[in-house]
């Protein structure tokens, strides 16, 4: 229990037999529950934990094992589910390969289990810490996808959107369609924007980076990028339908839709009469004058729409 409330944390692994007994041997005294979720390994991960439930008697870790490979989402989607069903007040998730420093995990738990927020995330970017720890190619793909989460899902105020160190109340496990959610990497994202659908509360949380243990990403920043980026899209556009059009009405739907029905062709045209004019001479002037035009209308449109964007979701913080 922390401060009233039941802890639960969901552990999701996949080939983590170097560091899960790390992580399972530092889980603070509070955690009621430990969901150690296994994503079909093919490592000794199944066994390693099994042993260490019985050798420790720790009756508060439960194992439950995937028979196919389900990506992090779907695991941490099984590990939300046993929690509800045993109604946890407040569930965190740490990853198996001990990644997250559990002495953070009070600063998530925290807001959630006072009620001042819906759901916590940690930020290993905000202290700065991160430029210097993070590999440098995950540091920078991370920032874009953080950039392009901050407008597909609303929150405005977060960042570091990839991190899964994490904390959600049971009321918004319940309202949340779990089964919907991405199942692989990109979850965290697709999470953050049907919680904005929803209206819950998110709060961005300072947490320290840990990196150099042993641990091994199956993360390729090139391939999953164009893929989370593909799935911000759809959710941006889910979430207007559904938050701006469906349960409630606001014209910053029509700032968004004018906006890039301007900008993108006049930057497409821009850049067409850009190239002629260096390999094959003079434009008219009119074109460039209409593309400079729909160019600036289209930024001006979906400038206030973020800015509406940003005032209606003011209070989810």
């Amino acid at each position: 229990m922390y401060q009233e409330a039941s802890v639960a944390v969901v552990i999701p692994c996949h080939n983590e037999e170097r560091l899960i007994t790390r992580v399972l041997d530092t889980m603070p005294a509070y955690v009621d529950r430990v969901y150690v979720v296994d994503d079909c390994s093919s490592d000794r991960t199944p066994q390693v934990v099994t042993d260490y439930i019985q050798a420790n008697g720790a009756a508060r870790v439960e194992f439950i094992r995937h028979e196919t490979n389900q990506g992090v989402g779907g695991a941490i989607v099984t590990g939300y589910h046993r929690a509800v069903q045993d109604k946890m007040d407040v569930v965190a998730v740490m990853a198996g390969d001990a990644q997250m420093d559990p002495d953070d995990l009070p600063l998530l738990v925290e807001p959630v289990a006072k009620g001042e927020v819906d759901y916590a995330k940690g930020n290993r970017l905000v202290t700065g810490e991160a430029w210097y720890q993070i590999p440098r190619v995950r540091y920078l793909g991370n920032v874009f996808l953080s950039l392009m989460t901050k407008i597909a899902s609303g929150y405005w105020h977060i960042f570091d959107s990839q991190t899964g160190y994490t904390a959600i109340s049971l009321k918004a496990l319940q309202t949340l369609e779990l089964d919907r959610l991405w199942k692989r990497y990109g979850y965290p994202n697709h999470l953050l924007i049907m919680l904005n659908i929803h209206n819950f509360a998110v709060r961005d949380v300072p947490v320290k980076p840990v990196y150099g243990i042993g641990e091994r990403s199956g993360i390729r920043i090139w391939r999953v990028i164009p893929t989370i980026s593909l799935l911000l899209l759809r959710g941006f556009i889910q979430r207007l339908f559904q938050k701006f059009i469906v349960r409630d009405s606001h014209p910053l739907v029509l700032f968004y839709f004018f906006g890039t029905l301007t900008f993108i062709p006049g930057l497409l045209l821009g850049l067409y009469l850009f190239f002629y004019r260096l390999l094959t001479g003079p434009v008219a002037a009119t074109s460039a004058l209409f593309a400079m035009f729909l160019i600036m209308f289209g930024l001006n449109f979906l400038m206030f729409a973020m800015w509406f964007d940003m005032d209606y979701n003011r209070d989810l913080r």
